[in-house]
């Protein structure tokens, strides 16, 4: 079925050529007396130029020399005979025959062109195309998929892909059949590797082992070669066209192109994350270290003096120089459980228990917690008539209020007031820190909660800059929200906010009610 179908599609040009002169021929004899024999010519071009632009210049030919003999059998005398009485038909029949030969290549060549053209802009669209697609990719093996499928697209055969890995060695990274296992032989990684060192294609249709059954072409940019894509040309060389191979290096450039702007922005990633982190550390051992000097040479004073001078000093004095060390080390505790909850929250190791937690105990435990260094602030809390429960980590809850309610000790001066309020909105809870310190720069609100920020209005309070960024990690984990604002007429305001079950209120009220 296949070889008659094959047989049909190399002869149906010369038997529609056939058929359509002797349909002509035909049509034209029974009236040839009514026709001059220049216009019976003429229209003996028409299947020269039909042939000429459906399928080439040799059934073009074919129909010129079978309009030719037809004319001379059927139309000149004498007629039903190949002989010529009038031997100036000779010459007639010369021109005929150069003249359809003319018009036969001129009509072949401008189909060729037109064909040329469409296949261009064809290929030039598909290489926008795949260029687009390459644009948006920033994973390597997605990108070589994509290359790979456009090219076994192209050629219709098995693909091998070589990279080079950080020790400029040439590493099979991708094929496009697993079935298949070319490309994973010795010969065409050695290929492969000649083409990579040199720059240059490699195989068949090129100077260097031009009998390879496969064609190997660098992924090249200005710079640097990045890898070798590998044609299997085994069964099909003679279908590897020119056009093709054009088609095969532009569509290298583009994935050179597009491989080397993703180990760029690779590079640029491991570049910033490395400043970032040479900064970071940089910021902790600078915070640290003022943050831990003041305390450690509070206890070690206190420490010595006790020692020392233990006959010189009252149970009073005993007691502030003891209450000072245990500060110090209070200090230096929630310091450290600061860096730990940061390491937690950076490292995604922090994990949520969750239980109904009741915020009066929050509130209280956070402030039992802070009473031994608030020294002469007046806290004051505010609770609804029915304070709904929260379901979340109460340890990392509590640890969020201790900061915000340390924080507010911090910048505020003595005799003033904090004011913790607790309200219930729209299916949330509302946690609010009020103190009447030194506030900040309206801008300053939205960068307290990152690492490490100190304002400048609170650079000559020692501090890390961590306790804030905490809680927005902590508070995040939990679905909710923290923010700042000012506190009029001066001073800030920290607002916790905490998603509420819908049925939390009403479940706390029945349970309240029996």
């Amino acid at each position: 079925m296949l070889h008659l179908k094959s047989l049909w599609t190399t002869w149906k040009p010369y038997i529609v050529t056939a058929l359509l002169v002797i349909g002509m021929t035909a049509a034209m004899h029974p009236i040839r007396l009514a026709l001059d024999v220049v216009n019976i010519a003429l229209l003996f071009l028409f299947p020269v130029l039909l042939s000429a632009v459906s399928w080439g210049l040799r059934p073009a030919l074919y129909a010129a020399t079978l309009g030719a003999l037809a004319f001379d059998f059927f139309f000149v005398s004498p007629l039903l005979s190949f002989t010529v009485a009038d031997l100036r038909y000779l010459i007639s029949f010369g021109v005929y025959l150069a003249v359809a030969a003319l018009t036969a290549s001129l009509a072949a060549k401008l189909k060729r062109q037109l064909l040329y053209s469409r296949q261009r802009e064809a290929h030039s669209a598909a290489l926008y195309e795949i260029s687009r697609q390459m644009s948006d990719m920033t994973d390597i093996h997605s990108l070589l998929a994509n290359v790979s499928a456009q090219a076994s697209r192209i050629i219709g055969t098995d693909i091998a892909i070589y990279l080079s890995d950080h020790r400029n060695r040439l590493v099979l990274t991708h094929r496009s059949s697993v079935q298949s296992d070319w490309g994973q032989g010795e010969t065409e990684k050695a290929t492969a590797k000649l083409a990579f060192d040199h720059g240059e294609a490699v195989g068949y249709g090129t100077s260097a082992l031009r009998d390879s059954p496969g064609y190997y072409h660098p992924l090249r940019t200005e710079d640097r070669v990045h890898g070798v894509l590998a044609l299997n040309l085994k069964e099909r060389k003679r279908e590897f066209t020119a056009e093709q191979q054009r088609m095969l290096e532009a569509l290298c450039d583009l994935a050179a192109s597009a491989i080397d702007r993703v180990r760029l922005a690779e590079e640029a990633k491991i570049a910033h994350l490395t400043a970032e982190s040479e900064r970071l550390r940089a910021a902790i051992l600078d915070s640290v270290s003022h943050e831990l000097r003041t305390p450690l040479a509070a206890i070690i004073g206190s420490a010595t003096s006790l020692i020392d001078g233990d006959h010189l000093f009252t149970s009073e004095d005993r007691m502030v120089l003891l209450t000072t060390i245990r500060d110090g080390a209070l200090r230096m505790n929630r310091l450290v459980v600061n860096l730990l909850s940061m390491v937690q929250l950076e490292s995604g190791m922090l994990r949520l228990r969750k239980h109904w937690c009741d915020v009066e105990d929050l509130i209280g435990v956070a402030i039992a917690q802070v009473k031994d260094f608030r020294q002469y602030r007046k806290l004051s809390v505010q609770l609804p008539e029915n304070v709904p429960m929260v379901l979340g980590d109460e340890v990392l809850l509590e640890q969020v209020l201790v900061n915000v309610i340390s924080n507010a000790i911090k910048y505020s001066p003595d005799g003033s007031d904090i004011c913790i309020a607790v309200s219930d909105k729209e299916n949330n809870l509302i946690i609010e820190v009020a103190d009447q310190g030194v506030g900040l720069e309206h801008d300053e609100y939205t960068r307290i909660f990152e690492k490490f920020y100190r304002a400048q209005t609170t650079r000559q309070v020692t501090g890390t800059g961590l306790g804030l960024a905490i809680c927005k990690g902590i508070v995040e984990l939990h679905s909710g929200q923290i923010t700042g604002k000012r506190n009029d007429p001066r001073g800030t305001v920290i607002s916790i906010t905490l998603p509420l079950n819908p049925q939390t209120k009403a479940n706390v009220e029945d349970d309240e009610d029996e």
